[in-house]
């Protein structure tokens, strides 16, 4: 159990699994961004997406933040905590993500990455 926690998370193998998923980030942000694009907090902040094309008030895929206009700081902190969860879990983070439930405030990853700085509370 232990080699294969090794040999999924911070490693080689979730490494390439965030630079997959930012790399789809950066194209699906690059497709429907119609608002202003810039790096904050260590992310891509796409601006002016169509609500249909991320979830809740934005989403983290891989380095990319995704939003209509949710982009305050506090937020910005709160989605750069799951940049590292993609880079810590690399693809294995959406299925985690969904098998910790829609509910935020019992989702271990939302709770993780502070659930007052992601407008939960």
């Amino acid at each position: 159990m232990r080699l294969l926690h090794r040999l999924l998370f911070d490693s080689p193998i979730s490494w390439v699994g965030y630079l997959y998923a930012t790399a789809v980030g950066l194209v699906w942000g690059f497709v429907w961004s119609t608002g202003r694009v810039e790096r904050r907090q260590g992310l891509f902040v796409f601006r002016g997406m169509p609500a249909r094309t991320f979830g809740r008030g934005g989403s983290c895929v891989g380095a990319c933040y995704l939003t209509a206009q949710n982009v305050t700081d506090d937020v910005l902190e709160h989605e750069s905590a799951h940049k590292r969860q993609w880079q810590h879990y690399g693809m294995l983070f959406p299925f985690l993500y969904l098998l910790a439930g829609r509910n935020p405030l019992k989702n271990r990853f939302e709770i993780e990455a502070g659930l007052e700085k992601g407008g939960y509370l």
